[in-house]
């Protein structure tokens, strides 16, 4: 196996063990990290939580030789400041590691190309850009947020192949299958808050939490301008601030009413008021400021369209039951007012856009895109039949 094979081999390694950290580690970013001596694996780690050892320092805990001479595989180029850990070039350094293969750089303005730097004024052997496709997918949340400041959202539906999220009378449990829905739970766990508008509320009385066992509850977000969200809803009945948070983002100034929300742990967050409605950037500002890197949004049509005419929306996830329910005012996904023109619409970029098979069901996903963005590259296809289990991180 030549050099560069060998390097994509532990790379694909190292980005199997970042994502062991999904869910734990925001706002920093999921790394993995390999050491390899001599042909064989002598330590391996991953970034586990915020807070605390970078994956670097977790690989050469774990050593089971002196890591002295070896090779180190990591995902995102490695820290050089001092921060809640102090930074991983001087352990690799003082480790004496020879070689270090990078997969993606941190566009972090206190790293982006310092840590590199480092290592090579000291004489390590740097290799780069090793999958960094696949690493740079792996931190698409973080890569947004340290350039924008702003929650990364994902609008996400299910619908029938007709394009109904519910039937004429309102009924939709369930138009996916289990596997969908399981994986639905796996991006609960995945992203840091997850968002729904108090229509939803009011009509479902859903509870927006991670039903996998020993997954992460997101922060619940309910967009509800006139602060209407129910006392007696299991949003608020359920709301804890450590294991459940709940924010009601609202432009409502009734401080008796906010105080029985807030005697109810909902944390009650003032949002500005725009065309009578929340004003959904100046929202994404203010969750950006908490260290809300990522926001999962299940809305209803009127919310998803306010998000995609606001500009937030940067991912799409489409799960499409193979199912016809007909209607003239059933509902559909996106509802609003709508682009007047075919060449208005929303586009994704067509180089980011795959299709998966769950179970009988299949979800589209992509990147939402600029026109100048669309282009005819082939769309990537992934067939689960034959893999029975899903990935929660």
């Amino acid at each position: 196996m030549d050099q560069d094979s060998m390097d994509q081999k532990y790379m694909r390694m190292a980005l199997e063990l970042a994502k062991k950290g999904t869910g734990r580690v925001s706002p920093n970013p999921l790394v993995g990290a390999v050491l390899v001596k001599n042909g064989e694996v002598i330590g391996s780690g991953y970034h586990a939580r915020y807070g605390e050892a970078h994956a670097e320092r977790n690989a050469l805990a774990s050593c089971t030789e002196s890591p002295k001479g070896a090779t180190l595989y990591v995902t995102l180029e490695p820290c050089c400041h001092y921060g809640k850990q102090p930074p991983c070039t001087e352990a690799i350094l003082e480790a004496e590691i020879a070689r270090v293969v990078v997969g993606s750089g941190d566009p972090n303005p206190i790293v982006a190309g310092k840590g590199i730097e480092i290592l090579r004024n000291h004489g390590v052997q740097v290799t780069e850009h090793v999958l960094e496709r696949d690493c740079r997918e792996l931190n698409r949340v973080f890569f947004w947020y340290i350039r924008t400041g702003l929650p990364y959202v994902v609008m996400k539906y299910a619908m029938t192949l007709d394009g109904k999220i519910a039937t004429a009378v309102g009924a939709s449990k369930w138009i996916t299958g289990e596997q969908a829905r399981a994986h639905v739970q796996s991006q609960r766990n995945r992203y840091t808050a997850i968002m729904a508008g108090v229509g939803t509320v009011l009509a479902d009385d859903p509870l927006l939490t991670c039903r996998i066992e020993g997954g992460r509850n997101p922060i619940r977000i309910i967009c509800d301008t006139h602060l209407r969200t129910p006392f007696t809803s299991k949003i608020v009945e359920t709301a804890d601030r450590k294991s459940a948070p709940v924010i009601l983002a609202t432009c409502c100034r009734d401080m008796e009413r906010i105080k029985r929300y807030e005697e109810r742990q909902c944390q009650v967050l003032a949002v500005q008021e725009r065309d009578g409605h929340l004003d959904l950037n100046d929202l994404m500002q203010k969750l950006g400021e908490k260290k809300i890197d990522s926001i999962l949004l299940e809305g209803g049509g009127t919310l998803n369209w306010s998000a995609l005419e606001a500009g937030i929306v940067s991912h799409v996830q489409a799960y499409l039951a193979p199912k016809l329910f007909g209607g003239r005012n059933a509902k559909t996904p996106i509802e609003g007012e709508g682009v007047r023109m075919p060449e208005q619409a929303v586009k994704l970029r067509a180089d980011t856009i795959t299709v998966t098979k769950l179970g009988d069901d299949f979800l589209i996903e992509g990147e939402i895109g600029r026109r100048e963005d669309h282009n005819t590259e082939k769309i990537m296809i992934v067939d689960n039949r034959t893999d029975d289990q899903i990935n929660c991180g």
